[in-house]
């Protein structure tokens, strides 16, 4: 039972950092046929225009033979499957009238045996997840099981590597049709949020109940999910500023709150990293006028980027302070510091000091320009500082004080 989470797990893991949909395809297939045992393994997804399934992927058999043939939701095992949304065991498929055999005839395969589940995102059923002919006896109640998880986590990474690659196709044409772009990521946005929620929860739940090398491995999970979530709120802030559309809800806001508020969000990812904070904050609460959603957000910008920045077992250091009729925070790390020629340069969209072809250490480029943006819109400033590269930067945000 353990070696087969473990094995769940490592699907879990590779299944949510692989973004080339093809691949994912067949690794799914693959995985599924490897742990329960069987000859063969298939994914057919459905078809809203036609109101049929199609095969998507397929082991051992002509690929481009199979998406020739369609799969109807009436008169099929794997129509039934999908409409009354729940698994199905076969032992003697050639025996069951709801066979479809015409699939077989095409591709010179005959199924004896089938183990059929759902694949779902949220209350959609999405498509059919098969195991064909189980090698030894017959499909058991624990394969039922086994199948149902790998069917659940392949729906939200299919689901996922289609909205990302669609998404890097539209930032391919960013330079010809802005608006395409704009529209794309609010959308894409939108549509990553619940499937996500998804990723997070299943991966807490692993991380909190594995041990020792599962433990690691639904970590894993767990960061590239957090990872994901933090490049989706980066693109919905930044796309939103662009357009102009952010309305600030100006009130006193307590600045200490805002940044403690920043790095409860922000708080699992540091974990992770096993890197510490520490606080110098007075005593006397620092109040600027602002909107603290958004003054929030600045803070978890600044956060992210120390956090990536820099190496595990490190400290991050976050100081405010009055200074004449400003209230000043500054941010720093013990991280890969930064070249005096690009201190200005980070906070441009998009921008990265490192090879795009080469870096290691992710993002977008677009948290720091949604920090400085948003702290323009409350009349402060932000600017970067370093001694250079490998000895850490400190990031200083400075807003009018309304402190009494």
């Amino acid at each position: 039972m353990i070696q087969q989470l473990a094995r769940l797990v490592e699907v879990s893991v590779t299944l949510n950092s692989t973004l080339d949909p093809d691949q994912l395809l067949h690794f799914i297939i693959e995985k599924a046929a490897e742990l329960l045992d069987c000859e063969a393994a298939s994914i057919m997804l459905y078809d809203e225009k036609r109101d049929q399934l199609y095969f998507t992927a397929a082991t051992g058999t002509d690929s481009e033979k199979l998406v020739e043939i369609p799969v109807p939701l009436e008169g099929s095992i794997a129509g039934t499957i999908f409409r009354e949304n729940k698994p199905l065991v076969i032992n003697e498929v050639e025996k069951d009238p709801r066979h479809y055999n015409q699939v077989g005839e095409q591709v010179k395969f005959q199924p004896h045996s089938l183990l059929g589940v759902p694949m779902r995102i949220r209350d959609k059923t999405t498509g059919v997840l098969e195991a064909l002919n189980k090698r030894k006896g017959d499909f058991t109640d624990m394969d039922v099981r086994m199948l149902s998880v790998i069917a659940s986590q392949a729906a939200v990474a299919i689901h996922n590597a289609n909205l990302v690659q669609a998404l890097q196709h539209a930032y391919d044409e960013l330079s010809r049709i802005d608006k395409i772009k704009s529209d794309f990521i609010a959308i894409a946005s939108h549509e990553l949020r619940t499937p996500l929620g998804v990723i997070l929860g299943y991966a807490t739940f692993l991380q909190e109940e594995a041990q020792g090398e599962m433990s690691e491995h639904a970590s894993a999970v767990l960061n590239s999910a957090l990872r994901l979530r933090s490049l989706v709120e980066a693109m919905t802030n930044m796309n939103m500023l662009r357009l102009g559309s952010v309305k600030l809800d100006m009130q006193p806001v307590i600045l200490q709150k805002a940044i403690q508020c920043a790095l409860e969000e922000v708080s699992l990812a540091f974990e992770s990293k096993r890197q510490s904070v520490a606080l110098s904050m007075p005593g006397t609460s620092l109040v600027v006028s602002g909107d603290e959603e958004k003054l929030r957000l600045v803070f978890v910008n600044l956060l992210d980027n120390a956090m990536r920045f820099s190496p595990e077992d490190s400290r991050i250091t976050i100081r405010t302070q009055v200074v004449k009729d400003e209230a000043k925070v500054e941010i720093q790390d013990e991280g890969i510091g930064i070249p005096p020629s690009e201190l200005e340069n980070i906070f441009k969209e998009f921008y990265q000091v490192e090879d795009h072809m080469t870096r290691r250490y992710g993002g977008l480029g677009l948290g720091l320009a949604i920090a400085r943006s948003v702290v323009e819109l409350h009349r402060g400033h932000i600017w970067a500082e370093s001694d250079g590269p490998g000895k850490g930067s400190m990031f200083v945000v400075v807003f009018p004080n309304q402190s009494g």
